[in-house]
């Protein structure tokens, strides 16, 4: 699934290319609390169409009727997007028009609207997206007027009353060490979450029965594949094999960059034995290792390969989002709390057979 906001830049350069007539709304500011961030985008096409979110729909629709035409016929050109400069426009003032607009409570959300873009300057910028660069985009609000430029790191929006930046792209990219089951539960949720996926494992065996459409297969040897991808602050680095050939020497390269999350699968005993391997042989230390998690995920008693994907995907997310996961949401501290420490050490399930009198 491709990043939001790149599925919206492509849709409404689509249309303007197509000589319709769109805006391109961006939340520029909140108040309180807000159902989407600041930098969220959407666009509106003259037949009605709407891509992209700013609210939770109410807000959307208010737009839609603002620029509906006096006939209010349907169907095509059923909408006048005017020419002109930027406007801002604020949601949510008082309490009743944040009950209407379905804002919570206290929320307030002020846009600019963009008319009619420039089709080349879009162009430009879906370009650039597709290739993997961050960009900027700059629109002057007294004029419109649009210009793009590359940039070397993210940066939160910006509207110093003459000027409107938004920084765009690239996507969102996860690297899995490891084409077993849980790495096909995990690249399906990573990918429905907008991120880009790719798969390294060395082992054909592992390979041949590899089926997630969308996620890209590599064969080289994991550290290696982490050498050459690029690995920047958008990126995470998991490992998921429990082979310490593939995952010890892919993990070290990728606490080496400026991945957000680096971390690996296994029981906190295992995750232990890691740490005092990378130590011993790779002259690691404990604050050279601080980076890297593990047991990874959030603890949510996750036995099933799905369920702990599904608890491994909600820990990259808060940690994505820039969010403080508590203490007692940590597998190893969780399980800590609810029973001793024990050789299973609960971070796998041991089963053992036993014969019935």
């Amino acid at each position: 699934m491709e990043n939001l906001d790149i599925t919206v830049l492509r849709q409404l350069l689509q249309w303007r290319q197509q000589g319709q007539r769109a805006l391109l709304a961006t939340v520029i500011r909140t108040w309180g609390s807000s159902p989407r961030p600041v930098g969220s985008i959407m666009a509106l096409c003259e037949t009605g169409a709407v891509i992209g979110s700013v609210s939770g729909g109410c807000i959307e629709d208010d737009l839609i009727y603002r620029y509906r035409r006096a006939d209010g016929a349907a169907g095509a050109g059923t909408h006048d997007i005017p020419d002109g400069p930027p406007e801002r426009v604020k949601y949510g003032v008082s309490a009743d028009e944040a009950h209407r607009f379905g804002l919570p409570c206290g929320g307030t959300l002020e846009l600019m609207l963009e008319f009619n873009p420039d089709t080349d300057a879009l162009a430009t910028l879906v370009t650039a997206l597709g290739e993997g660069r961050l960009m900027q985009r700059s629109t002057d609000l007294a004029t419109g007027h649009v210009t793009v430029a590359a940039c070397e790191r993210p940066q939160a929006l910006s509207d110093d009353g003459r000027v409107l930046r938004n920084t765009f792209g690239p996507e969102y990219r996860m690297l899995l060490i490891g084409a077993g089951q849980l790495a096909e539960y995990l690249s399906t949720m990573a990918i429905f979450c907008g991120f880009s996926v790719s798969v390294c494992d060395p082992r054909e065996e592992y390979r041949g029965s590899w089926n997630v459409p969308g996620a890209k297969l590599l064969t080289g040897m994991p550290d290696d594949v982490v050498q050459a991808f690029g690995v920047d602050r958008r990126t995470c680095v998991i490992a998921l094999t429990h082979d310490p050939k593939l995952d010890d020497l892919a993990l070290l390269e990728a606490l080496g960059t400026e991945a957000f999350y680096v971390g690996a699968i296994g029981s906190r005993r295992n995750n232990e034995a890691r740490r005092a391997r990378m130590i011993e042989h790779f002259d690691q230390t404990g604050e050279s290792l601080a980076a890297m998690r593990g047991p990874i995920g959030i603890y949510i008693g996750s036995k099933m390969p799905s369920e702990i994907a599904v608890s491994i995907m909600a820990e990259v997310l808060a940690v994505k989002n820039g969010v403080a996961l508590p203490r007692d949401a940590q597998v190893g501290p969780a399980k800590d709390q609810l029973q001793p420490r024990s050789a299973d050490d609960g971070g796998a399930v041991c089963f053992s057979a036993s014969r019935v009198a």
